[in-house]
């Protein structure tokens, strides 16, 4: 086993095994934590005797609240940029390397994934999740955006629930993990040892998560898909937000609690969310992760996403000082210079385990 105490690597039989080991944190991913990943999927790829990988965590509140955004903070606060940018390279990288992944790859998920924990899993083979589960990216109450390849998975869910999510940050449960499409099968955490250790010893993926999959009852947004796609179907976030304070009857209270706390977040945030989500459906994941690369920087080179940071997680006043603090001040002018190529050049894209893809500034169509 290898130990760098916020991330274990362990060889067992003919598995690899990769424990999220940040307990304080609920596994919030550090840049080194990141860094580590990929050499380690090259390797157990090149492993004959490595039949699978698994990926779990070691703390049973949940699986991992996504990015380290207090490090990001106080990168900022202390001046470094390019250690903030890198962050976010290496991880967008990651998800590149885990969907060119030649070997099954299963994430035992139980409790919080949110952000980029979500990332660490979504293009693997197999996500198992326990009855704890609770999915989201919430990436819009903090002045940021949903990115790890959000552009490309939101706009694939059913009907218009991507766009409910991206702009709300909404968590769902079990049953609606699956239903989206995040979870692959359902199955009670207590389980995930037994089934860690017969995936050691070589067992069919498939046939073993079948037959341990149970069926997680009914999932809630089902029941809102006419809503939601009626009202998030809409050309603009304002007339998203007007959809759902106009409602009337049995859905009124829903649809008005949905636009306060739409109201909430970032004004910026909310308005590059929408315009990637639209855009994202007709990107491939390596366009997707590309655009998020560009916008990503540019998030992070202003002010939002750090008194998103401050107001959540550094002085925890839950009152961030948006800038612009209003939809109707974000203009398409500023939108559009999030989604502008970058001048340094866009997101390297390699196959870790093969060829390279691409040119270093192939455009996104």
């Amino acid at each position: 086993m290898t130990d760098n105490r916020d991330i274990l690597f362990e060889k067992a039989n003919r598995c690899g095994i990769i424990t999220l080991n940040r307990k304080k944190t609920l596994n919030a991913l550090t840049y080194d934590m990141l860094a580590s990943i990929a050499p380690q999927y090259r390797a157990w790829s090149d492993d004959i005797d490595i039949y699978c990988i698994v990926i779990r965590s070691a703390d049973s509140r949940g699986f991992c609240a996504g990015g380290d955004l207090r490090a990001i903070y106080e990168w900022h606060e202390r001046g470094q940029v390019d250690a903030t940018l890198n962050h976010y390279g290496i991880e967008y990288k990651n998800n590149w390397a885990l969907e060119k992944l030649k070997k099954p790859h299963i994430s035992l998920i139980d409790g919080v994934v949110m952000g980029g924990g979500v990332g660490i899993t979504f293009y693997g083979t197999h996500r198992v999740v326990g009855e704890n589960t609770r999915f989201a990216m919430p990436e819009v109450g903090v002045g940021y955006f949903p990115d790890i390849g959000a552009s490309y998975f939101l706009p694939r869910m059913p009907g218009q629930t991507g766009m409910y999510l991206a702009l709300t940050g909404r968590a769902v449960g079990q049953a609606d993990a699956f239903y989206l499409g995040f979870a692959t099968h359902c199955i009670k955490a207590d389980k995930f040892d037994s089934i860690l250790a017969e995936l050691c010893e070589a067992e069919p993926v498939d046939e073993l998560l079948y037959r341990h999959h149970e069926d997680p009852g009914d999932a809630e947004l089902p029941k809102l898909r006419p809503i939601i796609d009626r009202i998030f179907a809409a050309g603009s976030v304002e007339e998203i937000v007007d959809g759902l304070r106009a409602e009337q009857g049995e859905m009124a209270a829903w649809a008005h609690e949905t636009a306060d706390e739409i109201g909430r977040k970032s004004p910026v945030s909310l308005k590059v969310a929408f315009r990637q989500v639209r855009e994202g459906a007709k990107l491939e994941l390596d366009q997707a992760l590309r655009l998020e690369y560009r916008i990503a920087r540019r998030f992070l080179q202003g002010h939002e996403v750090y008194e998103g940071i401050r107001a959540a997680l550094i002085d925890k006043d839950r009152k961030p000082n948006w800038n612009p603090a209003s939809l109707e001040q974000v203009t398409l002018e500023m939108v559009d210079c999030y989604f502008a190529p970058l001048e340094e050049g866009e997101l390297k894209l390699t196959d870790p385990f093969g060829s390279k893809l691409g040119p270093f500034s192939e455009p996104i169509r």
